[in-house]
């Protein structure tokens, strides 16, 4: 059942357009990019051969003997596409709107890549410096991130709300000992060990998640802290202790459900951070490995080949729409849950 300050909160948040528009494009963009398969793949998304229907995008790989053709590797279907349009039979093959991935190389005779956009070529947004298609990895690219920051979301708000609530919650020395090791953690230089472990090891999606997962989780336990320890000498606290409630209860059951609002607040801002610095890693070559679509390594081929102007001019476009979104997603949600809206006295 929703109460009734949930359902005021919600109307607030609705009636920020700017901040409520752009969480629906937000949600928009996170949608497809989960399903960008459908839009941007060089597998087909359906094959009529003999009767039969195939579904490749989502399934098995299907040789191309078993369509037709005289190879039994992977089936190319941009050119079974045309074969089946020339020979003008019942058979059909259905394509993305993009019949490209993020890591194919679609070279021209005669000609060396970046390729400039072209919409007969179905390179929309026109191919980096190897021929792959920038849009396929910019939209791969932004799944990649987003699924980034939000894990990196989910671990620095576990650890740092754990530990900043019992720091609030406990105090003395606990809180002391801690504050002088979150001190001394928040002294050692990120980039140096990122520098550190990329010369030792090629740092792959969890190992870069682990590092700024490392260091990520301090900004939210000084905040915790701060909240936790203002609702501790709040009356319903001090009413749970009377009737013998435990620590954990306490603290789970009711200061952080009473600092949700900082929580949810502090989210979209934390993910955009996460899609900035995922970037930066990238950019400068301390990031994903490649092949992976990364709009940070985007932006380094755009700005080792400043002529092809749609690398950077894409990338850019994408990080500033994107950061936008986000942050005017953040401004609706602070204002949204902000407590002097919803406060009433007695």
């Amino acid at each position: 059942m929703i109460s009734s300050l949930t359902r005021k909160k919600w109307q607030r948040f609705v009636s920020i357009r700017r901040g409520f528009v752009s969480f629906v494009l937000l949600m928009v963009m996170i949608f497809f990019s989960l399903f960008a398969e459908v839009i941007i793949n060089s597998r087909a998304l359906v094959v009529s051969h003999g009767g039969k229907l195939y579904f490749p995008t989502y399934g098995d790989m299907i040789p191309g003997s078993r369509l037709g053709l005289d190879y039994d590797y992977e089936t190319d279907y941009r050119d079974l596409q045309k074969k089946f349009r020339s020979e003008g039979g019942d058979d059909w093959v259905l394509m993305p709107v993009v019949p490209f991935n993020a890591y194919e190389n679609d070279l021209k005779e005669g000609s060396y890549p970046p390729f400039p956009p072209s919409l007969g070529d179905r390179h929309f947004l026109g191919t980096d410096n190897v021929g792959r298609d920038i849009l396929a990895r910019l939209v791969y690219g932004f799944r990649t991130a987003m699924g980034f920051s939000v894990i990196l979301l989910v671990l620095n708000y576990s650890i740092g709300i754990s530990l900043g609530c019992a720091m609030g919650y406990f105090g003395g020395r606990f809180d002391l000992l801690v504050q002088r090791i979150l001190e001394v953690w928040s002294n050692i230089p990120f980039l140096y060990v990122v520098i550190i472990v990329s010369s030792v090891v090629v740092p792959s999606f969890m190992i870069l998640l682990c590092i700024m997962a490392f260091f990520g989780w301090i900004q939210m336990t000084w905040v915790m802290r701060t909240m936790t320890y203002r609702e501790k000498e709040r009356e319903y606290v001090l009413a749970a202790r009377s009737l013998g409630a435990s620590h954990a209860r306490i603290i789970f059951k009711h200061i952080i459900p009473n600092t949700v609002s900082v929580i949810v607040t502090y989210a979209p801002f934390a993910i955009s951070g996460g899609i900035v610095a995922l970037t930066s890693l990238d950019y400068l070559g301390f990031g994903l490995p490649a092949p992976t679509p990364s709009w940070g390594e985007l932006l380094q081929q755009g700005w080792t080949n400043m002529g092809a102007w749609w690398i950077s001019a894409s990338v850019v476009a994408a990080l500033v729409i994107t950061l936008m979104i986000v942050t005017f997603t953040g401004e609706g949600i602070r204002e949204a849950l902000d407590p002097k809206m919803h406060t009433t006295y007695e």
